[in-house]
């Protein structure tokens, strides 16, 4: 048996993770990927890039001292590859290039700038073929701070995928227009109609804390009624109530709210009664693609 150490560094428009995994490999037997460590830090660049086009000087030294935290880590941890991927508000910032030529100048930690179509092919690399049923038709739902990547799976395979710049963090900051959101649920009910038995499977933080929050047994699906519900109740609430009576980080407390209204609305469109939540992700996606580019 050989164990390997890989991590995966997302640094996305809501927060950046650093996820280590164990890699094992053994003779005539499936390579495991586990969880090793996972560390999240809430360095809000959409707030930045979406409202004022680039990134601030107080974010970029936050970036640079949270990355210089992760290069330490790997080390520790004895990761020997990784990789690293900026998504929606590094895409867009005006100095995004210039901020990670400083990050890689600080730290040595070179990244990726990808795109929504990208992201959704790195995401679908990921442990979802053990969930996916042949004879269901699955829509994938990874809702970001800045965007949201939507992936319809029917027979078991990508069929269409498209990423709409709806995401968290430019909800919260009234970034999103009314048609914007017309677009999306037009492609979603043209794309997925006539396609059988329609369901969503979740991605990205705040689904997985719903899913905590409603007690159900891991692999066990949110229902449509029940996450409609609990978006009406975390609506009802104050964000000191969601603090201090859910127990929610106030990094997480604002953005639960416009997450479910992505996850509610889309499920509303097309019909789905049921919401799987794999607990996936980007990261997750990052290991797979860079232990199996090496093979």
């Amino acid at each position: 048996m050989k164990v390997r150490k890989y991590a995966a560094i997302d640094i996305g428009s809501n927060a950046i993770r650093l996820l280590t995994h164990n890699v094992i490999e053994e003779k005539d037997k499936e390579t495991l990927f586990r969880k090793s460590a996972l560390v999240r830090l809430p360095v809000r660049l959409g707030e930045d890039v979406f409202g004022k086009g680039r990134i601030s000087e107080r974010n970029e030294d936050r970036l640079i001292n949270a990355l210089k935290a992760f290069q330490l880590l790997m080390e520790v941890h004895g990761v020997e590859k990784y990789m690293a991927c900026a998504t929606s508000a590094m895409r867009e910032a005006d100095n995004g290039a210039e901020v990670i030529q400083r990050i890689e100048d600080a730290t040595g930690i070179k990244i990726q700038i990808i795109d929504g179509e990208k992201e959704a092919s790195i995401i679908a690399s990921t442990d979802l073929k053990n969930l996916i049923r042949k004879e269901e038709t699955y829509l994938y739902v990874d809702v970001g701070g800045g965007s949201t990547e939507f992936t319809i799976f029917s027979e078991g395979k990508i069929i269409l995928s498209e990423s709409f710049k709806i995401g968290t963090v430019r909800l919260l900051n009234d970034l999103v227009h009314e048609d914007l959101w017309k677009e999306l649920e037009n492609w979603l009910k043209k794309n997925v109609k006539g396609l059988p038995n329609l369901s969503i499977i979740g991605s990205g933080g705040n689904i997985n804390k719903l899913h905590k929050m409603s007690g159900r047994k891991e692999g066990e699906p949110l229902s449509y009624i029940w996450l409609k519900a609990q978006y009406h109740f975390l609506t009802s609430l104050t964000f000191e109530e969601r603090v201090s009576e859910l127990g929610l980080n106030p990094d997480r407390a604002d953005v639960i709210i416009p997450a479910t209204q992505i996850f509610v609305s889309s499920a509303k469109w097309i019909g789905a009664k049921k919401i799987h939540v794999p607990k996936i992700g980007l990261s997750d996606g990052i290991i797979k693609t860079l232990y199996y580019a090496e093979k």
